[in-house]
Order: structure tokens, then sequence, then C-alpha cells
């Protein structure tokens, strides 16, 4: 079981290397090849030229800034009682995980969801109200072109199968803000061992999301890290131009195997704030989620049963943070041990 600490871990290691870049203004099937390469070897990447306009993300990003520095009494008139989204701080999930963050969580699928937690959020609650809609529908977008790709670059004659259950009315996706507040010096009690000492701290602990895909977008402040090996961790580099895409648990379901969940974690760790904007694209919770015919050959047989979604999020959960969800579905237990 892998829990969130509350500092790194001193045999870590840190390895420099840029992730994978992707022009989404070059021609389909070169984008679709680079999406699917990014993957397999990665389960991470950059997509640039991505269409999502730069005021919707500014007007994004001023908006949930001006939540976060509001006194704490104000924000925590935004927590709603018995429901999942709204404001939380340190808390993450329903286990016992904590970190050093706070966040708001939406309905990324109902508006009306949206529009009555705004009148908790904002002064301005409709004007607050359409900056998440507009931001939240332009992600999703983004989301299933990327999906769609990747399906037709798998050779899935549907190329919208991926795609298809993010659009779905009843989609159980879900935006979420993570506000990293900085590192003060009364936070460092360690400060005078070294000139050269790492104030750092773990903002949000390792973990693989559940949804199908991440479309990630921060400020320019570093502090994301992935890991494709234990005890690895490749930071990314902060990009204000770029959104980061990643592959969720049950994309991996869903292509067999063959696209990776990576386990990755939020640090803070500089003297500025840091915020992220997380869209989580998730099917509805009826979903059967299995791999397409397509993608399953006596070469590579089918890897995980059949469940829904609500199964999946079941089991989510019911685990820490830094536990393995995945595992618990695949046909032949064994493997994972």
């Amino acid at each position: 079981m892998v829990l969130a600490s509350p500092n790194p871990i001193r045999s870590e290691k840190i390895l420099p290397i840029e992730l994978p870049i992707v022009d989404l203004s070059l021609e389909k099937p070169v984008v679709a090849k680079l999406i699917v390469k990014a993957c397999e070897e990665f389960g991470f990447f950059k997509v640039i030229n991505h269409g999502v306009p730069q005021d919707i993300i500014a007007s994004m990003e001023e908006a949930g800034f001006g939540f976060f520095s509001k006194p704490m009494a104000q924000k925590r008139e935004a927590i709603a009682a018995n429901n999942p989204f709204g404001y939380g701080c340190k808390n993450i999930g329903f286990n016992g995980d904590v970190g050093e963050v706070e966040y708001l969580l939406f309905n990324a699928s109902n508006p009306l969801s949206i529009s009555q937690m705004s009148k908790d959020i904002s002064n301005d609650p409709s004007k607050f109200s359409s900056t998440v809609r507009a931001y939240t529908e332009a992600v999703r977008e983004l989301a299933c072109e990327i999906l769609e790709l990747m399906a037709e670059e798998l050779g899935v004659p549907d190329t919208s199968v991926f795609s298809k259950l993010i659009r779905n009315l009843d989609s159980d996706s879900v935006l979420r803000l993570n506000h990293y507040p900085p590192i003060t010096i009364r936070d460092c009690k360690d400060r005078d061992r070294s000139s050269s000492y790492n104030h750092s701290k773990v903002g949000f602990g390792e973990h693989s999301d559940p949804q199908i895909l991440t479309i990630l977008r921060s400020n320019d402040v570093p502090g994301l890290q992935i890991s494709l090996q234990d005890g690895v961790w490749i930071p990314v580099t902060p990009d204000p131009f770029t959104f980061c895409v990643n592959v969720g648990d049950v994309l991996e379901v869903m292509t067999n195997g063959r696209f990776s969940s990576v386990r990755h974690r939020a640090m803070t760790n500089s003297s500025k704030p840091r915020m992220s904007m997380a869209y989580f694209g998730a099917p509805p919770l009826h979903a059967c989620i299995v791999a397409p015919p397509d993608v399953v050959t006596p070469q590579r047989p089918s890897l995980y049963r059949p469940f829904t979604w609500a199964e999946y999020k079941k089991a989510t959960y019911s685990l820490r943070l830094g536990e393995t969800r995945i595992g618990l579905f695949r046909k032949c237990r064994e493997i994972d041990q």
C-alpha cells in the first residue's frame, strides 16, 4: 500500500525527462500515431495548438484563484453536506488520505449542479457558472478529439467507442480545481540544515486516475511528477500554452492494457501558489467497461473482466489513494502478484 507521505522519501530518484509534445494542428494520421506512441511509452503527454481559447482558460484560472484567495470562513460556505461536490481542504477521498491541497469539485456533466454551487462560491454566480461551463465544454471537446484519434490509430471501426462515453448526458465526468498554497518559512522546520535544502511536501499523493482520460492545465508553477517505475519520478515542466493529457484506468482496460494508467503526484515546492484544473472524463455509472473486440487478439487475449463504471467507482472509494484498483478486475489475478 502506498500512502500520501508528508515529505519526499530520501531514496527516491528524480529523472529529468521531457514528456512528448503533440501538435494537434498536424495531419490527423500523424497526430494519431504520436498520441498512441505517447500513451504506450509514457501514459502522459502534452498537447499544443489544442483549440481551447486562451480567454476561456484565463477566465477559469482567474475565477479559481479568486475563490481560493477568500478567507477560509467564506470558502467553507461552499462545503456541501453529504455531497462530494463543492469545497474541500486537506482531506482527499474518504479513507484518511490527506495532502497540502484545497480544492473545488464540480459535476462536469450537470449544468444545474454547477449553477447551484456557484451561488456559494462567487459574488457573481451567473458569471462564475458560465465560466465553468465554457471551460468544461471546451476541454471535453478536446478530450473527445484525442480519444477519437486514439481509436482510429488502434484500428477500431467505431472511432467514437471511447468518446461517446464522455459525450453521454449521463457521463460521470468531473472538473477539479486543486490549489496548492506555497510553502512558507514557518512551514520549513529543517530550513537551517542546508542552504540547498529543498522545501517540499506532498500536495496530492501518488495515485492513478480511475476515469477514461484526464485533461490537465496548471499555472506556470512546477509540482506535477509522474512515475514510470517504482521510486523514480519525472517532474513535468509547467507550460502555460499546453495541456497535459493522461490515460486513466478505464482507458487502460478498454485498450486491453496497451495503454498504461501511470501513477503521478503533486508536490508543493515553490514560493508561489500552484493551481491545477483537471477535467476527468468518465463514463455513465451504468456503462459496461470492456475492450472492443478489435484490440483483443489471440496474441493479446482479454486481460480484464467486464464491469460497470459504478462497480469501479465503488472500488476506488473503498481504497486508499495509493492502492492499485485495476488489478482487482483482471481475469487472472495472479498476473499482478
